[in-house]
């Protein structure tokens, strides 16, 4: 089976070696998002983590739907913040996106840095049905 790469205009292009998602079967595989515009490459909301992880969200959406999935096919998410101490407001926000019938599995983890200084970087698995 050939692993086919995902691209959205609609969500930051790869500030690296590496793709947007990657679609193995039925299953994409999200790369991290941080809060980047698509249109002007500049961050979003810098330093204001309600604006950040808004944004994410909005970024992890594009690529999904270019991979002709949404959030509802979300099973995982992986979430990586700069302060856990703001883990009640990315929370919030991050549950305003997901529905309790079809709420992904997910861990989240403080860590000392992230791309560009960024608050929040969330990554995520869904599945075609």
């Amino acid at each position: 089976m050939a692993n086919t790469i995902v691209y959205s205009a609609h969500a930051p292009a790869p500030i690296g070696p590496y793709s947007q998602a990657i679609q193995a079967g039925n299953t994409i595989y999200v790369s991290g998002q941080i809060a980047l515009d698509s249109d002007t490459g500049q961050l979003v909301g810098e330093g204001d983590v309600a604006q950040e992880t808004h944004q994410v969200m909005r970024n992890l959406q594009a690529v999904l739907e270019a991979a002709g999935c949404s959030l509802r096919d979300v099973v995982k998410c992986s979430i990586f913040v700069k302060d856990l101490g703001n883990f009640g407001l990315i929370n919030e926000i991050y549950g305003s996106y997901f529905s309790a019938d079809y709420a992904p599995a997910r861990e989240t983890v403080e860590v000392s840095r992230l791309p560009k200084d960024v608050q929040v970087e969330i990554s995520c698995v869904a599945v075609k049905s």
